[in-house]
């Protein structure tokens, strides 16, 4: 039985910084267990990711949807759900549970890299708390995207309706209760409607 067949429970944190997988052994342990989602931090901590429950996921589809349509209008880069793995420059292996990559970002990109786990750093990211997160783990991970260069990352959490925005060489910004949020900087023109979030 996977993890995913059981409960939901809190992610499992397993310390690999002595083992030091590469990231091609990260890729194959990921292939070996698809049913079981699986992240790498940078300092080499792997951690097991747990499965969400319908009200996660009915909310994190609802954002990345709002995101797609948004691209599907503007066609200015490429949109990826939460099963992607990115490979970050300073040696992460995250998965956003949205995720936004400029277009001409991903074209550099060889064939082969934009099929195995792209090596690069998001422009944009989502990160949904749910009841089984904890908030300083997500933190943490929010501090390490925007470390590897995302230009802007999202951690929305529903158990207080907040919303903290960190942006490149910025303090971190905290809205209590936003309706939306204005992603403008990064995606041209979009704003992220947050009101059935909070329901």
């Amino acid at each position: 039985m996977t993890l995913a067949e059981s409960s939901i429970i809190e992610p499992i944190r397993l310390d690999f910084s002595t083992i030091h997988l590469t990231d091609e052994q990260f890729y194959q342990l990921c292939i070996a267990n698809p049913e079981q989602p699986l992240e790498l931090t940078a300092k080499g901590v792997l951690i097991i990711m747990s499965p969400v429950g319908g009200e996660s996921g009915e909310r994190e589809i609802n954002l990345g949807s709002q995101v797609y349509n948004w691209n599907s209008q503007t066609k200015l880069g490429k949109v990826f759900s939460s099963s992607t793995v990115f490979r970050l420059p300073l040696g992460g292996q995250r998965s956003p549970d949205v995720s936004w990559v400029e277009l001409s970002r991903w074209n550099a990109l060889t064939p082969s890299q934009q099929q195995k786990f792209p090596p690069i750093a998001p422009d944009f990211v989502i990160e949904l708390r749910s009841r089984t997160d904890s908030l300083s783990d997500l933190q943490e991970k929010m501090l390490e995207y925007r470390a590897n260069g995302v230009r802007l990352g999202l951690l929305i959490n529903p158990q207080v309706q907040q919303v903290e925005i960190y942006r490149l060489n910025q303090e971190v910004e905290i809205l209590r209760s936003p309706t939306e949020v204005n992603c403008d900087e990064v995606l041209p023109g979009f704003l992220l409607n947050l009101s059935t979030i909070w329901q």
